[in-house]
């Protein structure tokens, strides 16, 4: 057997758990990236051997029905769709999911409400969870998460505290073995992968490097000032008020992210004043950010909507299609690997 190939049958052995998992080729899940997520690249990354996942975001039920059904029109393979666990209408979205037997469901935002994950599982389909710490990994194991993500700060979108590689050594020793783990936030080469599946992740999630895939319709714009941009550009957007927790989100540098401070603080006076209830206010602050993304994704403002992207934007350097993407993922992958077998 040639190092070339030890390279490529250690991967294959390597993602195999998140494979069998996912019912996908390869264990490389797309992140759930809201306006980007819908059918065209979801399809697209599951024709491509991996596995797509549509961003419900702030979608109603009717809308999720149609994403999915539309999904169904363009690819036979596996997808999953990501929830957010504040979403009112929850409850019905995984009624939808039910209904198309949608084989994955991402929780993501939060810990999940009180008989979401039964939910879930009753309709057959399987639960990944987000979880940001050990304890609360552990909180969804026990409540019946089938896997999960744990991702970094390095990840674009909304963020928790701590970077991808702290959480991969402090989480995976302890819980890899129980459920498959799916290590995300700042991964845009396959060396990446090789180096945690090697610690005992089941599979890996990008977002960002999906972004200029030619099969994903964010606009033009969109994709140049990605194109354009470098890790350091992507930046964490910064809490104002200590009684608003506003999950931060990191977005390239633009006039999108000063009108995101400005927005905390009318919440953060509306509810001095008594004029909305905390909850209603945490929501208000979620559709900001899912009209901002929309005004740049979908309508090409790149100033003054927001460019949500991860810190490995620096390694998103051409539009291509999302199968060469992960083919490119895979040959560093494996490469890395048989480089271990010297």
């Amino acid at each position: 057997m040639t190092n070339a190939s030890i390279g490529a049958e250690r991967l294959e052995r390597r993602m195999a758990r998140g494979c069998d998992f996912l019912g996908s080729k390869t264990a490389i899940l797309c992140g759930a990236m809201s306006w980007v997520s819908e059918r065209n690249l979801v399809a697209a990354i599951s024709n491509a051997g991996g596995f797509g996942v549509i961003a419900c975001g702030a979608m109603t039920p009717e809308l999720l029905d149609k994403e999915i059904a539309g999904t169904k029109k363009l690819t036979d393979k596996p997808f999953g769709v990501n929830l957010i666990t504040m979403h009112p209408a929850l409850f019905d979205l995984i009624e939808v999911c039910g209904r198309h037997q949608v084989t994955h469901v991402v929780l993501a935002g939060g810990l999940p409400p009180k008989g979401s994950l039964e939910a879930i599982k009753a309709t057959g389909a399987k639960v990944i969870a987000f979880a940001p710490a050990l304890a609360l990994a552990k909180k969804l194991i026990r409540s019946g998460a089938d896997a999960l993500v744990i991702e970094g700060m390095e990840a674009g979108g909304h963020i928790g505290p701590v970077s991808t590689s702290v959480l991969a050594q402090e989480m995976l020793p302890e819980v890899a073995a129980q459920v498959p783990v799916f290590v995300a936030g700042g991964i845009g080469r396959g060396e990446a992968i090789a180096g945690y599946l090697d610690m005992g992740a089941a599979g890996v999630q990008l977002g960002t490097r999906f972004v200029c895939a030619t099969e994903s319709i964010a606009h033009p714009a969109f994709k140049k000032a990605f194109l354009r941009a470098s890790a350091r550009d992507a930046v964490a957007s910064v809490q104002i008020d200590a009684r608003l927790p506003v999950i931060p989100v990191r977005a390239l540098k633009n006039a999108g992210g000063k009108l995101f401070t400005a927005k905390q603080r009318e919440v953060a006076q509306m509810l001095d004043e008594g004029g909305v209830a905390m909850a209603e206010a945490q929501l208000q602050i979620e559709h900001y950010w899912a009209g901002a993304l929309r005004r740049a994704v979908i309508d090409g403002d790149v100033e003054h909507g927001s460019l949500m992207a991860g810190q490995s934007v620096g390694m998103v350097t051409k539009e291509e299609p999302a199968a060469e993407i992960i083919a490119t993922l895979m040959a560093e992958a494996a490469q890395a690997l048989e480089k271990r077998a010297v």
